[in-house]
């Protein structure tokens, strides 16, 4: 038997560090691989840690409340399993979970000494008190230069230009979300293609195919529409269904496939974003689809998200709804290598057969990363999906 290190695995591509909000099984405890062993906290969600081997549970060396970095150990779980190069054993150093206290909020700082006064009356020029009261900063807290000790406009923008603007700190999910932002514009060459679609035959499809859905089953949405048609399209272009890996530089650099449609939904929260993950899309019916997305959605705003459906997506959806903009574009959620925006529906005139009809529709924007498709790809892409969305080969 052989004790293996239990540990923090990486979820998601910006994760630092999760807080410990339930051990699921006791020291003692069997314990079978991949069976859920605790829940953490992390900046997005409440995610089930599963058991790297199977065995039993010997020791737990963190508690409910404990915040730990990515890749520390937990706990030891005693195995027959030969540990993997990923696991930790005995032989090797114990990881000790580290707390990530929150930093001290800065200081405003000041000059030292005590202004000079007339009685109560604090002896300062009028732009001086001027600017003191826009930024709030007490003028009895400054040493004036001025002659007798009086405040001048100079000692006021001394304290004000080392003063940090007022602002509210970021939440978990802000900073997670901040991150990520950040490295996919940084480190990720992206640009745009568009089209409309015409969604008449969506909308004549929802209303034919509700009446003969199970009972039960929830009410087949757009969404689930551009899930299925973005799903039947990867698999048609597999270029894009795959990410992006490594150093652009290095000979290690990989195009990595995807063996299934997986795409991610985006889904606006409390002061931030989600984006749960629904994996095989393109082996499931519109009814399937439509109870897996409610469901993520349902545990995305409950904040209870399983890991597995927020990771593997190589493309998510952003659609704002009826009350978004004609159109926008979306930055890609790393490490996934398109993300397709979707503009509001409106009714608008077009032509068709040489004649003006009015016709529903929208502003599909697909944005593509550089380094795994070019242009003429992702134009071809959106084709397909603009079709796919405007037939009726469809099924629930």
């Amino acid at each position: 038997m052989t004790q293996v290190a239990q540990e923090i695995p990486k979820i998601g591509l910006v994760m630092e560090a999760v807080k410990v909000v339930r051990w699921l099984k006791a020291v003692g405890d069997a314990v079978i691989a991949g069976e859920p062993l605790l829940e953490v906290e992390s900046e997005k969600s409440i995610v089930e840690i599963e058991a790297a081997v199977t065995g039993r549970l010997t020791e737990i060396l963190v508690q409910v409340d404990d915040e730990v970095t990515v890749g520390v150990q937990v706990a030891w779980i005693e195995s027959a399993e030969a540990p993997t190069a990923a696991l930790a054993t005995l032989s090797g150093p114990t990881a000790k979970p580290r707390t990530t206290p929150e930093p001290a909020p800065p200081q405003v700082a000041a000059t030292t000494g005590s202004a000079a006064r007339d009685g109560e009356r604090i002896r300062s020029s009028p732009v001086a008190r001027k600017l003191a009261a826009e930024r709030g900063v007490a003028l009895g807290t400054l040493a004036g230069t001025g002659p007798g000790g009086r405040i001048q406009l100079e000692d006021v923008r001394r304290v004000v230009d080392t003063t940090p603007p007022a602002g509210e700190t970021l939440s978990p999910m802000r900073r997670a979300l901040a991150r990520a932002m950040t490295l996919s514009n940084a480190a990720i060459p992206q640009f745009n293609v568009s089209q409309s679609v015409d969604w008449t035959e969506v909308q004549f499809l929802r209303r034919e195919l509700m009446p003969t859905l199970p009972a039960g089953t929830p009410k087949i949405s757009v969404n689930d529409f551009l899930l299925s048609a973005v799903a039947r399209t990867l698999m048609e272009y597999p270029e894009l269904n795959a990410t992006f890996s490594g150093d652009p530089d290095s000979p290690h650099a990989r195009i990595v496939p995807s063996k299934g449609a997986h795409v991610g939904l985006v889904i606006a929260v409390d002061n931030g974003l989600l984006v749960p993950v629904i994996h095989d899309v393109e082996r499931l019916g519109l009814a399937d689809v439509a109870r897996r997305r409610e469901e993520c959605v349902e545990r995305a705003l409950k904040g209870r998200l399983k890991r597995d459906e927020m990771e593997g997506a190589t493309i998510s959806i952003s659609n704002l709804g009826a009350q978004g903009p004609d159109r926008f574009t979306a930055l890609i959620n790393p490490p996934q290598s398109a993300i397709l925006a979707v503009g509001r529906q409106r009714e608008c005139v077009v032509a068709r057969d040489g004649a003006a009809v009015i016709r529903p529709q929208s502003e599909l924007t697909l944005t593509v990363d550089h380094r795994v498709a070019d242009g003429r790809l992702a134009a071809q892409f959106l084709a397909r999906l603009v079709a796919l969305l405007e037939a009726r080969d469809w099924h629930a």
